[in-house]
């Protein structure tokens, strides 16, 4: 299964999210398709580990690690900017950098960039550059950075990062000195930092085109050889800015079943395994042949519900449907419990997170009650979903089972997989839905502002956007997040993200790989980051 690494809800025609487009996940994921928060970090074996992965000893330099994950089939390139794939982005964070990146709370992180400034109308941030060279000895220079975002912005062209770099005016943005870039914003973005960090925002040398022969970037890997669809072979960049990785080499292995990839760890052909299964952690988790490295909140589950059409245009109907969902069940059963519950918002342990808010709880009375309120009794809906995400067609029938105990009568309809994102964006009334990990200012200005391209829920609220507007014109960070904590109590009130769950993400690797990060959802920093590995 080929995996986006961000949201799921986004197809290359309508890019905005980090969003993910799925051929087959964060997104995050789903993946991040796939693509969190960090709570308890998890890891079979014997032995402790801290945060970092680390089961004690000292760093040793040396050797070649294998990593297995799905890939992209002849078509896969090494243009960072064209990163859709989980495979694509660890290629292209072993090769090149960004000005920032995301921690582990989903909080933007200094990368490239070692400081950025705004000005007091939030609409001019300064940028200064660290000392970092790329491969070919150049040093890295504002005028690389501004290349890099204007090929980006590039309207012929459909970079995933272009989105994201939308708010910049990128005309009148400019070079103040080598490692100084002004940069003009189109409004107040208090939240600029994340547009740095943004799923593909990479910096490229000056004049940068093609990347598929020997690209050239400023990362911990140098390349080696690259066959689409087959692997790609890397090598230790003793120069990097952040010092010089522990491994010798890194080879990237495409192997697309899960079942292909697992095999190959336990046989000893790949060190590293990406993206499996909760049955296959379950399995071979504490059994001494290989590590489980599990994810925490790596990736939202729920359901979409369109507020703008009968019968989810009642908030009553939506406050019931939000009652009517039993999330243990609904973990315990579509994500084989490789999670924990949900409560409505998105971005659980995530930096602005609301989490003082009451955990929701089935309550069938209540349903039934605000059902007969709306007028909906004996009410039918229909739930697309499909096989495009892990868990979908299990959380639909699990679902369908609940809503009858409180007389809803819920019909599950499955989509294609392969347009099955773009098509519940219009059309339907209610939908399975997944996200990877972003922001979740990302999360508000992509998905739910009356403007936003993956508005899944059609949530248009005057209100609601004037509210971002404000907080994204407010400097101090505990009065923007009190901002924040307003938007979300309205959507936990009223929202249309029936949000049930948070899925782990699954790594697996040799019980001699040490360095690999517990706390680091899919599309972070510290994920995929195979310069901090070593080997025992």
């Amino acid at each position: 299964m080929h995996h986006t690494p961000a949201d799921d809800s986004v197809n290359p025609s309508r890019l905005p999210f980090p969003g993910l487009h799925r051929r087959g996940f964060l997104a995050a994921a789903g993946g991040m398709a796939g693509l969190g928060a960090l709570a308890l970090a998890g890891c079979s074996g014997s032995g402790t580990s801290d945060d970092a992965g680390n089961s004690g000893g000292k760093p040793r330099r040396g050797g070649r690690l294998r990593a297995a994950f799905a890939g992209g089939g002849a078509s896969e390139t090494l243009d960072p900017h064209l990163a859709n794939l989980f495979a694509d982005a660890a290629r292209a964070k072993a090769l090149f950098d960004k000005l920032a990146d995301y921690g582990a709370d989903l909080s933007a992180v200094p990368r490239l960039a070692s400081s950025w400034e705004p000005n007091a109308g939030l609409d001019r941030w300064t940028v200064r550059l660290r000392k970092a060279t790329f491969h070919n000895g150049k040093p890295v220079t504002a005028r690389d950075v501004l290349y890099s975002y204007r090929r980006i912005a590039d309207p012929a062209q459909a970079f995933r990062a272009k989105a994201s770099l939308e708010p910049i005016d990128l005309k009148a943005s400019r070079a103040v000195d080598d490692r100084t870039v002004s940069f003009v914003l189109k409004r107040p973005t208090a939240e600029f930092p994340n547009l740095l960090a943004a799923f593909g925002a990479y910096i490229v040398p000056e004049g940068a085109h093609d990347f598929d022969h020997r690209p050239v970037g400023s990362g911990p890997f140098r390349f080696v050889s690259f066959t689409p669809g087959r692997s790609a072979v890397f090598r230790r960049n003793d120069d990097y800015w952040d010092g010089a990785p522990h491994l010798d080499e890194l080879e990237f292995v495409v192997a697309n079943e899960e079942s292909a990839r697992i095999n190959s760890l336990l046989g000893g052909q790949v060190e590293y395994a990406h993206e499996l299964t909760p049955t296959t952690a379950r399995a071979h988790e504490g059994k001494g042949q290989i590590e489980i490295v599990r994810l925490r909140n790596s990736a939202m589950q729920g359901f979409a519900m369109k507020t703008d059409r009968a019968p989810f245009d009642d908030k009553r109907v939506r406050e019931a449907f939000f009652l009517i969902a039993d999330r243990k069940e609904l973990v315990d059963g579509a994500l084989s419990g490789a999670g924990e519950i949900g409560n409505d918002l998105f971005g659980k342990g995530y930096q602005y997170y609301a989490d003082g808010l009451p955990q929701r709880a089935q309550d069938l009375d209540r349903a039934r009650h605000l059902l007969k309120k709306a007028g909906a009794d004996g009410l039918k809906v229909t739930l697309d979903t499909s096989a495009v995400a892990a868990g979908f067609t299990e959380a639909a029938a699990i679902f369908r089972d609940q809503a009858a105990k409180a007389g809803v009568k819920v019909k599950v309809a499955m989509g294609s997989k392969d347009s099955y994102w773009q098509d519940t964006l219009d059309s339907g009334t209610l939908s399975c839905y997944r996200s990877g990990a972003m922001p979740i200012e990302s999360h508000f200005s992509q998905r739910l502002l009356t403007n936003s391209t993956t508005n899944a829920t059609k949530w248009r609220h005057k209100d609601f956007d004037a509210l971002y507007r404000q907080a994204q014109s407010t400097k101090n960070t505990q009065d923007r997040a009190a901002v924040y904590a307003r938007m979300q109590r309205q959507l936990y009130a009223e929202g249309g993200f029936l949000v049930w769950g948070f899925a782990d993400w699954i790594l697996g690797t040799a019980r001699t790989v040490r360095g690999v990060a517990h706390r680091a959802p899919a599309n972070t920093l510290d994920w995929a980051r195979f310069d901090k590995v070593w080997f025992a």
